[in-house]
């Protein structure tokens, strides 16, 4: 069912949804999914409603139009988008194929509702399995001398592609701040350990010196602090003293493809909504 989704953050006060209620049963609007959360201690309040679409007198642009004196009145920081309307993914990966290999099995198989123009790599291992999907790849090695030109050819390839959303799958060079900065809130990564803990470079590693009886991974946001953005979702396998690093690899990378999958179908969802540096999940 085609749907439009309304996402709103705004002060919290008395009337929002009654507003927004009313707004919607006077133009006959179709509630399918309504989700609601008051952040008591911020003083803000979070909402999501799909509405179906052919229950409405316009189309997104009117939507946008009729609501926008609403969205004035209570100060929201609010977005509506169209479910017939996929979103543009470019996926970004290095030598390791788990977690691409599963977005693209999921994509090939529609469980991710999206288009995937290309895939970006600074290695050329991944082509034959990319090329196989039917998707360009686009071979971008790293210079560690001038990685400025890499990634202004990664931009570069970012724009042809119109891009509305970039996936870190184990993408394992840092982005520039500019990119980061022109992508907030759309450069999503997956990090193979359960943050805050272990950030950086060989989380396993780590995991296994300090004795940890629990390894995660954490799919969040990308900012220009690394592995410290907004989480969009984790979860975790039980290890003991008898598994080796590489024990807690193999174990790990299954983690990583589940909690990658699921962090990037609640954003094409547009059920993540972020303020500061938390989230608020309408799953």
């Amino acid at each position: 069912m085609r749907t439009f989704r309304l996402v709103i953050a705004c002060p919290d006060r008395v009337g929002i949804v009654a507003k927004v209620s009313n707004f919607l049963a006077t133009y006959n609007g179709w509630i399918t999914e309504a989700s609601h959360h008051s952040d008591n201690q911020n003083g803000w309040f979070f909402m999501r409603h799909e509405i179906r679409a052919d229950s409405l007198p316009f189309d997104l642009a009117g939507f946008r139009q009729a609501f926008a004196p609403i969205a004035q009145e209570f100060s929201m920081d609010w977005r509506v988008t169209d479910s017939a309307q996929k979103k543009r993914v470019v996926l970004m990966a290095s030598r390791e194929s788990h977690c691409l290999a599963d977005l693209l099995h999921r994509w090939h198989s529609n469980e991710l509702d999206c288009e995937i123009p290309c895939v970006i790599s600074n290695h050329d291992d991944l082509r034959s399995m990319v090329e196989w999907h039917g998707i360009a790849f686009e071979h971008v090695p790293v210079d560690p001398q001038n990685k400025q030109a890499a990634f202004a050819e990664v931009s570069r390839l970012v724009e042809a592609s119109q891009a509305d959303a970039i996936v870190l799958a184990r993408y394992m060079q840092i982005l520039p701040p500019q990119l980061c900065q022109a992508f907030a809130k759309r450069v999503i990564n997956i990090h193979h350990s359960f943050l805050p803990s272990f950030v950086g470079a060989k989380p396993y590693h780590q995991a296994s010196l300090r004795g940890v009886k629990l390894i995660g991974a954490t799919c969040h946001y990308v900012t220009e602090e690394l592995d410290a953005g907004p989480i969009i979702e984790q979860d975790v396998a039980r290890v003991t003293h008898r598994d080796s690093i590489e024990d807690m690899v193999r174990l790990g990378k299954d983690v990583e493809k589940r909690v990658l999958a699921r962090g990037l179908r609640l954003h094409l969802e547009d059920r993540v909504l972020v303020h500061d540096n938390k989230t608020v999940l309408f799953d």
